[in-house]
């Protein structure tokens, strides 16, 4: 199996966490919301987080509200877990969080 795509262990997850101030691990989901200053800011962010997930063929459910966005993202491939790719994602989605304006 692709070392990308094998189930993190918890210990491996928490270490992995520790990277990523903000996100959270919600059942099998790895988690962040973000708050902007308003709409547009939110739907810019939403457009860049899916050129994001088509350039690692992976992703990440969305959830768009006014002032906020919600990620979650795991592995469907192995069974819902969460693996490298799901921090992968997560870190390039913080780098381009600032250029938003998350609050």
């Amino acid at each position: 199996m692709n070392a990308q795509l094998e189930p993190l262990s918890d210990k491996d997850v928490e270490e992995r966490l520790a990277e990523l101030p903000g996100w959270s691990v919600e059942g099998d989901l790895l988690c962040r919301g973000y708050r902007f200053h308003g709409h547009f800011a939110a739907v810019a962010m939403v457009v860049h987080v899916a050129q994001i997930q088509e350039e690692l063929g992976h992703h990440a459910e969305l959830t768009l509200g006014y002032n906020q966005l919600g990620v979650a993202v795991n592995t469907h491939s192995v069974g819902g877990r969460i693996t490298h790719l799901d921090f992968g994602l997560a870190r390039r989605i913080e780098e381009i969080a600032p250029v938003h304006g998350v609050r």
